[in-house]
């Protein structure tokens, strides 16, 4: 079962493992905690061959770059005592091995917790196990999920670093890589309080023109929510790809051809994780981010829409006091009016230069550079907050 929460910041960035990350987030916890939010997704927690934690190694290792196991465990004590959910980064597509097996290649973990030899990698990624039931990620073992001895090294540690590390979520990396039945199998195992899938697909494009139509694209992530039993949610890539282009004078994007909101978001809310960037898509990567000037237009939509909503560590801490105030008072509406992931919603205008909607019948928004404000005929509004292209009211 999903037990669902409300605010989530994605407590990192590409560079993070630089500045003795445990210890600096401790002390910005009050501040997390003060600004609303109910959960901060970590990096990951565990040894790895690089230092930003996404080539494992070392599974039952908690120093890192990020710090060492005391300063971890001081970290999750302090959120505990602010009631704050921990969110574990879970990387368990590839493992970067210890010494060389078959081939030459680096696939036999040896002299380390699950020392597992050949039979644990794909055959093909270079190993002797079975194929992969997923997506390969290139460059590394890619770790065989169908394997019986796999599968229960990997839900003893899930185990451990729920129940003897924690930790209270999940966050699935690179989900694709592996079936989504193997997901189900290790949260009813270890019995994390809510989970999140990273299914990262290409969004249809023509060229270098985004699709209006991006109904496949959702109904891949949905097919993988529902190979997990319907146990985890998904970051909503559908709602980002199409926000990120329709800020840009494209409001017409946010309504699909039934009137609904054209991501995950749409179809699935209580099952979208929507976010505006985060530490791949943008930070010193960039892989896919949103316009630097419509940030603000970004957050006022997944804030006050459904779905959950993750505010990305950079822009609450990093692009200046301006946006982490705009950033609070939009949450500050979002819990004060109780939109929530279920939240009924009815778009009202959504053309090239204005998107606005009603939600829960208790909140209206607009964003885009079109002059707008609701009708005051049925409903007496007052402006909760505003700023540069965007505007939320609440009732009266």
């Amino acid at each position: 079962m999903i037990r669902p929460i409300n605010k989530r910041i994605s407590g990192f960035n590409w560079e993070s493992h630089k500045y003795n990350w445990w210890e600096n987030l401790e002390s910005k916890v009050g501040e997390i905690a003060k600004a609303g939010f109910t959960s901060v997704w970590l990096p990951p927690p565990t040894h790895s061959f690089s230092p930003q934690g996404y080539t494992p190694q070392n599974l039952y290792s908690l120093n890192t770059n990020y710090g060492s196991e005391h300063h971890l465990k001081a970290l999750l004590a302090k959120m505990k005592q602010h009631k704050l959910r921990s969110m574990a980064d879970i990387v368990i597509n590839h493992r970067v091995g210890t010494t060389q097996g078959r081939g030459g290649i680096y696939n036999r973990f040896d002299g380390i917790p699950l020392s597992w030899d050949e039979h644990a990698v794909t055959s093909d990624t270079g190993g002797l196990g079975n194929r992969k039931t997923g997506a390969i990620f290139q460059g590394f073992p890619n770790i065989d999920h169908t394997q019986d001895f796999v599968r229960k090294d990997i839900i003893g540690w899930l185990r451990w670093l729920r129940h003897n590390v924690g930790f209270e979520d999940f966050r699935f990396d690179f989900a694709k890589g592996f079936s989504a039945k193997y997901v189900k199998e290790y949260i009813e195992a270890a019995k994390p309080l809510f989970c999140v899938g990273e299914y990262w697909d290409s969004c249809n494009y023509r060229g270098s023109s985004l699709d209006y139509n991006q109904d496949s694209h959702r109904q891949r992530i949905i097919n993988w929510i529902d190979g997990t039993g319907q146990l985890s949610a998904a970051f909503d890539f559908t709602t980002k790809g199409i926000l990120q282009e329709a800020v840009k004078g494209e409001f017409w994007r946010l309504r699909d051809g039934q009137g609904k909101p054209p991501g995950v978001m749409g179809w699935w809310p209580s099952r979208s994780v929507t976010f505006v960037d985060n530490h791949d898509t943008g930070s010193t990567q960039a892989h896919w981010p949103f316009p630097s000037d419509h940030i603000m237009e970004g957050y006022a939509y997944i804030l006050t829409h459904p779905g959950i909503p993750t505010v990305f560590y950079d822009h609450l801490f990093e692009w200046g006091n301006s946006i982490r105030n705009q950033i609070a008072k939009l949450i500050d509406v979002r819990k004060r009016e109780g939109i929530e992931s279920r939240s009924s919603m009815r778009i009202l205008e959504a053309k090239q230069n204005l998107y606005s909607a009603i939600i829960g019948d208790k909140v209206c928004m607009k964003i885009g550079s079109a002059s707008w404000c609701p009708s005051a005929s049925h409903t007496q509004w007052e402006l909760a907050t505003s700023g540069h292209n965007y505007a939320v009211w609440r009732k009266q």
